[in-house]
């Protein structure tokens, strides 16, 4: 039954207030250990492989159909591979395959860990706005990510996209995220449906993040980031299917 409910056995909607998204270009062969056998990484000019950070402030997060009352407002940090996926159907899927989770709320981390595989752990979360600056800081889980709220914003000085056009193809959330099961050979498929999703580019003046360093990646790249305000999302109930070699 446990195993059951971790499959995300039901519908899930929320509301983003902010969600923020810093991609990093990594040579593709340091992240190939990273990922399960059933995928493949989503590459640039197939050189670059990405991970994203990307920090989600989500209010009224609930069940497909419950009233918004019944929600709950949380602050979630996920780390992830873009990647692809190849269905037994034949459709060729974008999506993410999650590396670590995060949430400044325990009953999140609790309920999260029932219905999904994506091991969340509570953290500590703070936000500051002044003279046209955001930062956001983990104390905990040793980040630290400082913004410009200015209009335009130049691409981040050595990334491999030319303009942000090219790099908007790699601005996350993906359609689809994946977890696969080795002992079963099974896929889990979770699809996420979002509305009026219009990311703006948003300039990152400084930037650290613990995990990262943990991974022992070599010079990852900061490549792009991107934010979006005020979108209503839904997570659709997982589908599984046995991966075929």
């Amino acid at each position: 039954m446990l195993a059951f409910l971790k499959n995300h056995p039901f519908a899930v909607e929320a509301y983003f207030e902010r969600s923020l998204v810093l991609t990093f270009a990594i040579p593709k062969e340091q992240l190939e250990g990273l990922i399960p056998p059933c995928l493949t990484l989503d590459t640039f000019n197939d050189q670059w492989a990405f991970v994203a950070v990307a920090m989600v402030q989500t209010k009224g997060l609930r069940p497909k159909g419950f009233p918004r009352f019944m929600g709950n407002d949380f602050f979630l940090i996920g780390y992830r591979v873009f990647v692809r996926y190849h269905t037994n159907a034949g459709k060729n899927l974008r999506g993410l395959y999650i590396l670590k989770s995060e949430t400044d709320k325990k009953r999140m981390e609790i309920m999260g860990n029932i219905f999904t595989h994506y091991n969340y752990t509570t953290t500590d979360i703070s936000q500051t706005e002044q003279a046209g600056t955001v930062e956001i800081t983990s104390i905990q889980s040793g980040f630290n990510v400082r913004l410009d709220q200015a209009e335009e914003a130049p691409l981040p000085p050595q990334s491999p996209f030319s303009d942000w056009k090219e790099a908007r193809r790699y601005a996350g959330p993906l359609p689809f995220t994946f977890t696969y099961n080795p002992a079963t050979q099974e896929v889990l498929i979770i699809e996420g449906v979002r509305q009026n999703w219009t990311p703006k580019p948003v300039q990152v003046l400084d930037y650290h993040f613990s995990f990262l360093d943990s991974l022992q990646l070599e010079n990852p790249v900061l490549a792009n980031a991107f934010v979006i305000r005020d979108i209503p999302y839904l997570w659709k109930k997982g589908k599984i299917e046995k991966w075929e070699k």
